[in-house]
C-alpha cells in the first residue's frame, strides 16, 4: 500500500473522530465520552499554559505523547492527525484548478511563510507575561470555537438534528466568516492559514529540527525537474535543500518523483536541508516587543479587580478572574455543551484579553441548577469540574455554600408589581434556591382611577441569590428586564465582593 494512501486513512479516521466528539458534546450525548481529547493532546495548549500558570493541567498531559511522533518523524500531526490541517488539504484538493505548471510555483516556498513563527513569538512573550492569547488562532481551539458557534447552528437551523431547541450565539457570523475566510484562501495560496498563521505549526516546525527521520533527496539522481513540488502540501522546498520545518510528512515528493530521487531516511545528510526557520533577528525581536505591549495596552484599559465589568458573568466553577484568562484558551467547549444556550462568546465585554471566552448572556438562557458539564469539558481548568453537591453547597460542602455567579439586582422603575400596579410573581416563582431568594410582600394600593388593588411586591435576600439568571430570563419585560443578574457577589473572587469592607 502506498504511504499516501495510509495517510488518507489517517486523515479519515481523525477527522471523523473529532466529527463524533463534536456531535457527542452534547448534554444528552456526552457520557464520559474525552470529547476534549484533541484539545488535551496539542503541545501549544500544554506549553502556553504551562508558561502562564506555571503549572501543567493534568489533562494536557496527552500533548507529551504527541511530541514522541514529532520528534521521530517531525511535523506529522498537521497532515495526518489535525483536523483543522485535513480540512484545509480536502479544500485544497476539491477545488484545486491550477495547471501543473501554476501547482509547481504555488507550492515553492515563500518569505510570507515565516509569520506564524513572529506570531508565536508575540504569544509567547504574551504568555510569559500572563496572559493566554493562543486561543485565537490555535488551530484546535479555532475549530472547535467554529463549529460551536457558527457551524452546527448553521446545520440546526434548516434540519433541527442538532439542538432540542435553536441555539442562538452573539457574534455568530463573526466566527462563521472567519472559518469561510481562512478556508476560502486555500484558493489563492494553497495550505493558506497552515503555512502562514498557524501557531501550532510553528510550534511543531521548531521542534521538528530533532526529527530522527526526513525527507532526503539524492542530488545524485535528481534531474531538477521539479515534479515533486506538484502536490508539496508544506511549500518545504522538497527539490533543493529541505526546509524542514516547513515539511509536513505528507510523503507527495516521494510518489510524485519519477526517479527515485526522494527518500524518507534515518537521520539524513544535514547538508542537504534547511534545518532552523527562516526568521530574521529583528523581525523576532519585533514580534516580541508586540507581545511585551499588549500587556500594558490591554490592561491599562481596565482593571480585573475594580474597574471589571459587572455583566461578565462567569461559568460556575470558573476561577478567578486573572487565573481564568491564563487558562481559557477560548475552544467554546462549554458554550458547545451548555444545554440552555445561558453560555456565549465574549466580545470586548471582558476586555480584549477576554475576547471569545464564555460569559452568561441571562437573556438567552440561564444557569440550570443540577447542571455542570462546561467543567466537565474544560480541557485547561479555567472552569474546574465539580460535583452537583459543591454546586448547591449541599452535604459536605454545606460550610462553604453555594456557588454563586453574581447578585441579581431589580430595577422598580420597570418591574411591574412596582411601577405599574400590574399584578406579577414570575420571578418569585421560577426561583430555585431553598429557601427562596425571591420573596413577596402583601401589599394594598389605590390607583389613579381609585380602586383599591391588591399586589405582591418582589423582593431579593442577596445572602440566598445564587445569580443563575432564570429570574430574568423569565422576566416577561422584553426589552431591559426588571431584575438583571451582575458578577458582584460571585464566589470565585474575593475582589467582588456585595458589600464594601474595610
Amino acid at each position: 500500500m502506498k504511504i499516501t494512501r495510509i495517510r488518507l486513512i489517517s486523515q479519515i479516521f481523525f477527522f471523523s473522530l473529532f466529527l463524533f466528539f463534536v456531535f457527542v458534546t452534547e448534554f444528552s450525548y456526552l457520557k464520559g465520552y474525552p470529547v476534549s481529547l484533541f484539545l488535551e493532546a496539542d503541545p501549544l495548549v500544554a506549553i502556553a499554559t504551562a508558561i502562564t500558570t506555571h503549572s501543567l493541567y493534568k489533562g494536557l498531559l496527552w500533548s507529551l505523547v504527541l511530541l514522541i511522533p514529532t520528534l521521530l518523524f517531525g511535523r506529522i500531526f498537521c497532515n495526518w492527525i489535525c483536523p483543522y490541517g485535513i480540512l484545509h488539504h480536502l479544500v485544497g484538493w476539491l477545488f484545486n484548478y491550477w495547471n501543473p505548471k501554476k501547482r509547481i510555483e504555488n507550492n515553492r516556498y515563500r518569505k510570507l511563510y515565516a509569520t506564524k513563527y513572529y506570531i508565536l513569538t508575540a504569544m509567547a512573550v504574551a504568555a510569559i507575561l500572563g496572559s493566554l492569547q493562543i486561543g485565537l488562532l490555535d488551530p484546535i481551539a479555532l475549530l472547535f470555537r467554529s463549529f460551536a458557534v457558527s457551524v452546527l447552528p448553521a446545520i440546526d437551523m434548516p434540519t433541527e438534528w442538532v439542538y432540542v431547541r435553536p441555539h442562538l450565539y452573539q457574534l455568530s457570523w463573526v466566527v462563521g466568516f472567519l472559518l469561510l475566510f481562512l478556508v476560502g484562501m486555500n484558493l489563492v495560496i494553497p495550505r493558506f492559514f497552515c503555512r502562514v498563521l498557524c501557531p501550532l505549526g510553528a510550534t511543531l516546525g521548531v521542534l521538528s529540527r530533532f526529527s530522527l527521520w526526513r525527507i532526503d533527496r539524492d542530488p545524485d539522481k535528481c534531474t531538477d525537474c521539479d515534479l515533486c513540488l506538484t502536490h508539496c502540501e508544506g511549500a518545504s522546498d522538497p527539490h533543493t535543500n529541505l526546509r524542514k520545518s516547513e515539511c509536513f510528512v505528507c510523503m507527495n515528493c516521494l510518489e510524485d518523483c519519477p526517479h527515485d530521487a526522494i527518500h524518507f531516511k534515518f537521520l539524513p545528510d544535514l547538508s542537504h536541508e534547511v534545518t532552523s526557520p527562516d526568521i530574521t533577528r529583528r523581525r523576532t525581536i519585533l514580534a516580541g516587543l508586540v507581545g511585551l505591549l499588549f500587556i500594558p495596552f490591554s490592561r491599562r484599559s481596565g482593571d480585573l479587580t475594580k474597574n471589571f465589568n459587572k455583566m461578565v458573568v462567569r461559568p460556575p466553577g470558573s476561577l478567578a478572574e486573572p487565573d481564568f484568562l491564563e487558562r481559557c484558551i477560548k475552544c467554546d467547549q462549554c458554550i458547545r455543551v451548555c444545554p440552555t444556550n445561558v453560555l456565549q462568546p465574549a466580545l470586548f465585554q471582558a476586555g480584549i484579553e477576554g475576547i471569545w471566552t464564555p460569559i452568561l448572556n441571562m437573556r438567552m438562557g440561564y444557569c440550570e441548577l443540577n447542571c455542570v458539564l462546561c467543567g466537565q469539558v474544560c480541557p485547561t481548568g479555567a472552569i474546574q469540574p465539580i460535583s452537583i453537591e459543591q454546586k448547591l453547597g449541599i452535604g459536605e460542602f454545606v460550610e462553604q455554600g453555594p456557588v454563586r455567579l453574581g447578585t441579581a439586582f431589580y430595577d422598580r422603575g420597570r418591574c411591574l408589581p412596582w411601577a405599574m400596579d400590574i399584578p406579577c410573581v414570575v420571578c418569585e416563582e421560577v426561583c430555585p434556591t431553598s429557601p427562596k431568594a425571591i420573596f413577596g410582600r402583601d401589599v394594598t394600593v389605590t390607583t389613579r382611577t381609585g380602586e383599591t388593588l391588591a399586589l405582591r411586591r418582589p423582593y431579593l435576600d442577596p445572602q440566598l441569590c445564587i445569580g443563575c439568571g432564570i429570574c430574568e430570563h423569565e422576566c416577561p419585560i422584553k426589552d431591559y428586564r426588571a431584575i438583571r443578574v451582575t458578577a458582584v457577589g460571585e464566589t470565585r473572587s474575593t475582589d467582588r465582593k456585595f458589600l464594601l469592607s474595610r
